[in-house]
């Protein structure tokens, strides 16, 4: 009983203590805007995986040296092939598809100040006539911030050339993300707080109420613009580094280098799985914690700015889209369970467990609060992930670059996450090795329930010979 009670208040307050967290104002407005501006990356991931997979004339899947080598069949040679003006032609195509980078990659960093601005407004200041204003003053604050004069050494130059009234567009992107969510709360929070103590220019009722707000928001916007210019002034006196500089130095640095490090992501790897056992969705809490890191990791390995091994896209690859959350359960329950009923929710959740959706198989056996299968589903994600580590530190694969849908099946997931067969075959053997970790348990299970499955079998027969008896009196 004391084991009973102290489990039982364990799990109360573990539960609590983490739908808290979930339901943290902040979290969420993290949360929807990493969401939000992930749909724009996801179309660069489809143009990227299109560049490297099956357009590359020369490493593609389709026509390069490591696929099917349709190239040379087409040419002779690989020689001819790469010469050849169909392979040009190609190589074209691939730069025009190229540009997408530059309207979603390149630019994160900005289209996170805009969508962050309007999702922490919104949350924060439900009461706010025109959220859009607040954005407008976040996103002007943020290129006051930013470097308009700086020295650019040009590629092949050791010369650096002083620039002037041009601003620099590198903290557009993965450098800029922490001084743009800073940056752009800090800029609402100035506007609305000004906003609400009616510290506006009042036009008349005559006026039209789009030309009414736009003068109400003069004096908080020139408050809020006034309060940036200073830290500008203050950052670039004192650190000579203006502060998106002066920000990715002190936070984002220090944050990525966190994230780098193995004991990172063990704990992200042993919790996702612990959460979802107590039916808290792992998003909800590591989903901000990964947009301010593997994240940016993504974005960089996508752009070739470095190869990072952790990075989500390496955690779908291995996690996610090899099966080891839904496939791999759901094998074992068919391959090895006797229990009926496991055997049918097993079959109802094969369907949705080829596409990587866990929901009927943890919900529907159920795996989340069951303390027979915590051992497995906790400890099935962090095998699986340093699996495909292993495969990437001896080089069997190279760090993920293609964003992949994690919807997309295992193997064939395998094949364009990494554009070759090599991630066919880790996420076979994380799919095998997963699965093999169910099979004692769900045999445990076998004899748990070993009475339920002789009265169920014993029904079944009872059933069926009555079935017979009827039809034989027909």
């Amino acid at each position: 009983m004391a084991k009973g009670n102290f489990w039982g208040n364990f799990e109360q307050k573990f539960t609590k203590a983490a739908g808290k967290i979930a339901a943290n104002k902040l979290l969420l407005t993290l949360r929807d805007s990493f969401v939000l501006v992930a749909s724009t990356t996801m179309i660069a991931g489809f143009a990227l995986l299109f560049q490297n997979v099956i357009l590359d004339p020369v490493n593609g899947l389709i026509f390069g040296q490591q696929g099917l080598h349709i190239g040379q069949l087409i040419s002779g040679s690989e020689k001819a092939w790469e010469a050849s003006g169909f392979a040009h032609g190609l190589t074209n195509i691939n730069n025009l598809i190229g540009l997408v980078s530059y309207g979603s990659l390149s630019i994160f960093a900005l289209l996170l100040v805009i969508i962050f601005s309007y999702e922490f407004s919104r949350k924060y200041f439900p009461k706010s006539k025109e959220h859009l204003t607040s954005v407008l003053y976040a996103v002007g604050a943020f290129f006051i911030c930013l470097p308009w004069h700086f020295d650019y050494t040009p590629a092949g130059s050791k010369k650096a050339i002083d620039v002037l009234n041009y601003v620099d567009t590198t903290y557009f992107g993965t450098q800029g993300v922490f001084a743009a969510l800073l940056i752009s709360a800090a800029a609402v929070f100035i506007y609305n707080y000004f906003m609400a103590r009616n510290i506006t220019i009042k036009m008349p009722e005559s006026v039209p109420p789009a030309v009414a707000r736009s003068f109400e928001s003069l004096v908080p916007g020139l408050i809020t613009m006034g309060v940036f210019i200073i830290l500008t002034g203050i950052s670039t006196s004192l650190t000579n580094e203006t502060l998106p500089a002066l920000l990715l130095t002190v936070l984002q640095k220090p944050a990525m280098a966190v994230a780098k490090t193995g004991l990172f992501a063990f704990v992200a790897m042993f919790t996702w799985p612990l959460l979802q056992w107590f039916g808290i969705h792992p998003t909800s809490i590591w989903g901000p914690i990964f947009g301010l890191t593997w994240n940016i990791n993504d974005t960089q390995n996508m752009l070739g700015q470095a190869h990072h091994i952790f990075s989500t896209l390496f955690m779908n690859f291995t996690v996610t889209a090899s099966g080891s959350f839904s496939l791999a359960p759901v094998i074992a329950i068919l391959l090895f369970s006797h229990r009926i009923a496991a055997k049918k929710i097993g079959k109802i959740a094969v369907m949705p467990a080829l596409f990587n959706i866990s929901e009927p198989i943890t919900f529907g056996l159920p795996i989340i609060m069951n303390p027979l299968y915590i051992i497995p589903f906790v400890c099935a994600t962090p095998i699986a992930f340093y699996l495909g580590y292993f495969f990437t530190k001896i080089g069997f694969i190279g760090p993920i670059v293609n964003n992949v849908p994690w919807t997309v099946p295992t193997l064939l997931s395998g094949l364009l996450y990494t554009g070759n067969i090599q991630g066919v075959i880790v996420q076979a053997v994380i799919l095998i090795v997963t699965t093999a970790i169910y099979i004692p348990f769900v045999k445990m299970d076998n004899k748990i329930n070993a009475d339920v499955v002789k009265e169920t079998e014993m029904d079944e027969a009872h059933k069926e010979s009555e079935k017979e008896l009827k039809t034989s009196q027909a």
